[in-house]
């Protein structure tokens, strides 16, 4: 009598014939270009980070290589990727990485969680991604997943929980290699198949053992969620303010900035942001630039 299939043995055999020809995915990519494609993928679509991925990595190939640079010019060559704070962390991640590890990504779980800016996700994520080890490594895509075909519910919830961790691993074949397979399985599967607003259930490797098809797929409970506005907020006035310092060497008078903006309140505000986030600092009284662009700046008397 021959086994049935396992759930991850179904996706990832989907995984291997429908898998997005992603270069972070090729099997000569090192642990450097897998952490920097996984910082830069939070948030943000795959097709606005291909072409960051490449310029970031021609330019600082190696963790050392980021980390000899400043953090003001990891900030520019983030550009418009959103949420900068990102590149900052990323050039710390490196300096750790070069100060701790001899400037090779680790591949223990604990020295991954261990670096600035790395989480549950990252971390589990490229342990599994570079290194094969068998994490449960669960983002939005494989909540939905698990959530829906394992607990027959159609949403998973805003976070993360621990039982979300402990779900995906049960579900992971114990050989380390395939475990790492079945990760990034479920995760494309999420991505284009089983989609938060209209999922192709019928090109689904895993419809005929799905608890949410099963049950006629309940719509969500509640309100549903709604992309955040950006027009007029604080988030679009950061955003211009940053692309006035990114195009300037050195500092940036308040009077340029003034222009960027109409209210004085809010464009304050955002500065100010910018300054606590670890992006901007101040240059005496009258000026701020980029984190690290020049010499340290002199104290405001």
């Amino acid at each position: 009598m021959n086994e049935q299939p396992t759930f991850a043995t179904l996706v990832s055999r989907w995984y291997e014939q429908n898998a997005r020809d992603l270069p972070w995915r090729a099997p000569d990519v090192g642990a450097w270009a897998i952490l920097v494609s996984e910082v830069m993928l939070q948030q943000t679509p795959v097709v606005r980070v291909l072409p960051a991925w490449y310029a970031w990595l021609r330019r600082w190939p190696t963790p050392a290589a980021l980390a000899a640079d400043t953090p003001a010019e990891a900030i520019r060559m983030w550009g418009r990727l959103g949420y900068p704070r990102r590149a900052v962390r990323l050039r710390d991640c490196a300096v750790a990485i070069v100060e701790r590890h001899g400037g090779e990504v680790p591949k223990n779980l604990e020295h991954l969680l261990a670096l600035p800016g790395v989480g549950t996700y990252t971390a589990r994520a490229v342990a599994a991604f570079a290194h094969g080890q068998r994490h449960p490594v669960v983002d939005t895509n494989v909540r939905r997943v698990v959530s829906r075909a394992v607990a027959g519910e159609p949403d998973a919830g805003p976070a993360t929980r621990p039982s979300d961790l402990v779900a995906c691993e049960e579900l992971l074949p114990v050989e380390p290699a395939a475990a790492a397979l079945a990760s990034a399985a479920f995760m494309e599967l999420g991505a284009i198949v089983c989609t938060a607003r209209s999922p192709r259930c019928t090109a689904c490797p895993v419809e005929s053992v799905c608890a949410w098809r099963a049950s006629g797929q309940a719509a969500p409970v509640g309100p549903t969620r709604r992309p955040q506005r950006y027009a007029g907020t604080d988030r679009q006035v950061r955003g211009l303010l940053l692309a006035v310092l990114r195009d300037a060497t050195g500092p940036v008078p308040h009077q340029r900035l003034d222009q960027v903006w109409h209210d004085d309140v809010q464009r304050s505000r955002a500065l100010a942001g910018l300054v606590r986030d670890g992006l901007v600092e101040p240059v005496g009284q009258d000026s701020v630039r980029l984190i690290g662009d020049g010499p340290a700046p002199q104290p405001v008397a």
